[in-house]
């Protein structure tokens, strides 16, 4: 093999990840959309919307999602996953564990917005929304659990809360958000989060 050769692999090989990596930002470019989507028109909306708005054919929906609960599951995870990782990056940049805290569980409010109608979808199929459900808690759960760990480190919060039982709570105050416009849920779960705060 002379030099010439060698090179050229190489330049494939650089070519390939490259390629993976464009491929992987246009398909949460799309799931961005759809999620946008799904927030103003609901889960039904038409696939062309969600074409539309993140700027690619029907094709390039369905080669990657081939029914409407692909994308639906798809989108769902790819939130999940978006919300796990704000915890960490909160948590580094924020004044204190405290406004960490305030902030991610406002990304979780916004989380359980979208998944609007995503139950009423996967009923038919119901391990399915297991599978999902077990996702959430395995992702999000220990994400919450570090957070309120450094704000009780820190003597913000009292050193007694279960993750799990606060974003539960948090997810009770959500029910009935979106179809009642006078129930403001979200100064609700800020006032929950405030009153975390251990008095000074």
């Amino acid at each position: 093999m002379n030099d010439s050769d060698e090179g050229t692999g190489d330049t494939a090989q650089a070519k390939a990840p490259s390629k993976r990596k464009d491929a992987q930002r246009n398909k949460e470019a799309l799931l961005d959309a759809a999620a946008s989507v799904f927030v103003t028109s609901g889960v039904e909306a038409p696939v062309r919307d969600i074409a539309a708005k993140a700027g690619v054919g029907l094709g390039t929906i369905y080669r990657h999602f081939p029914t409407r609960a692909d994308l639906i599951i798809a989108v769902y995870r790819h939130q999940v996953d978006a919300c796990a990782e704000a915890g960490p990056a909160l948590l580094a940049t924020s004044a204190t564990p405290h406004a960490a805290l305030g902030q991610w569980i406002n990304q979780f409010v916004d989380f359980l917005v979208t998944k609007h109608g995503l139950a009423a979808v996967l009923q038919s199929d119901n391990t399915g929304f297991e599978a999902l459900h077990a996702y959430f808690l395995d992702r999000l759960v220990p994400v919450c659990a570090h957070l309120l760990e450094a704000a009780a480190d820190a003597g913000e919060i009292r050193s007694d809360l279960e993750a799990y039982e606060l974003m539960r709570g948090v997810g009770n105050l959500c029910i009935g958000a979106d179809s009642d416009p006078d129930y403001d849920a979200r100064r609700l779960v800020e006032l929950l989060i405030a009153g975390l705060r251990r008095p000074h």
